[in-house]
């Protein structure tokens, strides 16, 4: 049976990396399509439906936050966002946004191939055979969770669509309820990998999931924050058939 490649999105103003990563890319399965700037990508998604978005921060008239905030408006499409800054504070508004994962110029090709295929399979995982036990929907703290369409549905029946790391970090708490983990283990169980030294980017994941779940700012009822050990999903979780 032929399997269909995943079709990625390079967008980036340098012609030199445009190409070099439609070339590395495609050599490794993948369907590479370009796009220079905010305009071309916009052009194209009238035209396709791509797997999975790889946006350069610094871009000519709209730049990558906009296009991750316009994305994000009506699609869940995985956004691995690049930035040539070592400032914490440009990877942190990404997530903000809406991202999946980062990666800082300059990077090797294999690095960003890694998380292309770690996002991709993050992003497939609800479609992927489960453990029969793991039910397609499970309540939690007033809320359920619809793994296939990865919506939130609140009491009043209202559906809040989940980006792919959102629900992916949801998944982690439901699986491992009334359970602290730290932020490594978080990070490592979402992501696929390690933690880097001092990395503070499940904050802001769990930040925007607490958003997403209504939490008050100042009062956290289903995610509360262990004071030195990490977090912990205070609600009893349970399947729905």
């Amino acid at each position: 049976m032929t399997t269909t490649p995943a079709t990625l999105i390079v967008v980036d103003d340098d012609p030199e990396i445009r190409e070099l990563l439609a070339d590395y890319l495609g050599r490794h399965g993948y369907r590479a399509l370009v796009a220079e700037d905010a305009e071309a990508l916009h052009r194209l998604l009238i035209q396709e439906t791509p797997d999975l978005l790889i946006v350069d921060i610094m871009l000519p008239g709209d730049d990558g936050f906009t296009i991750c905030r316009d994305v994000r408006r009506d699609s869940q499409v995985p956004i691995i966002m690049l930035t040539a800054s070592a400032d914490e504070t440009d990877r942190i508004l990404g997530l903000e946004l809406g991202a999946d994962d980062y990666l800082g110029k300059p990077f090797n090709p294999r690095e960003l191939l890694a998380r292309i295929k770690a996002v991709l399979r993050r992003a497939r995982g609800n479609q992927q055979p489960q453990d029969p036990a793991r039910a397609r929907l499970v309540s939690f703290g007033g809320w359920r969770l619809d793994r296939m369409t990865r919506e939130l549905i609140d009491q009043e029946e209202r559906r809040i669509p989940l980006s792919g790391a959102d629900f992916q970090l949801l998944q982690v708490f439901l699986e491992h309820p009334e359970q602290i983990l730290s932020r490594d283990a978080l990070f490592e169980l979402t992501r696929g990998r390690p933690a880097p030294p001092l990395d503070r980017s499940i904050d802001v994941h769990v930040c925007r999931l607490r958003q997403r779940l209504g939490e008050d700012a100042q009062y956290h009822q289903l995610i509360r924050t262990v004071r030195g050990a990490g977090y912990v999903l205070t609600a009893r979780v349970e399947a729905l058939t």
